[in-house]
């Protein structure tokens, strides 16, 4: 089902681009550079109309699979992560010194440890 919403979308985009390009704008578009009179003969004098009509069914049909294609993926469920099997934790046993030793008191390198003044 996935995939043939993928095949479904992919042809509805490469489509619409196709549909798009051969639209006739400001510049002139990809159709006066195959030739304005040919697109005339194969659509008619109402080229223009013809190609607006493509444009918009196109373009519903690209919407529609991509929500589609957006429900689907996320209703799925199947995560890559899911799918590795990590290895269980090796627990490493810790040794701590039995005894620990008392911290020195700073030694007064002027007059001596407890000289009172």
């Amino acid at each position: 089902m996935y995939a043939f919403f993928v095949t479904i979308h992919v042809i509805a985009s490469l489509f619409l681009i196709a549909v798009i390009l051969l639209q006739a704008g400001r510049g002139g578009g990809l159709s006066d550079t195959f030739g304005g009179s040919q697109m005339q003969n194969l659509f008619g004098t109402k080229s223009a109309s013809v190609l607006s009509r493509l444009t918009a069914i196109s373009a519903t049909l690209f919407i529609i699979t991509c929500l589609s294609l957006a429900l689907i993926s996320s209703r799925r469920n199947k995560s890559l992560v899911d799918k590795v099997k990590l290895p269980k934790a090796v627990q490493v046993p810790v040794s701590l010194p039995e005894e620990i030793p008392a911290p020195v008191a700073p030694v007064d390198i002027q007059g001596g440890a407890d000289e009172a003044k």
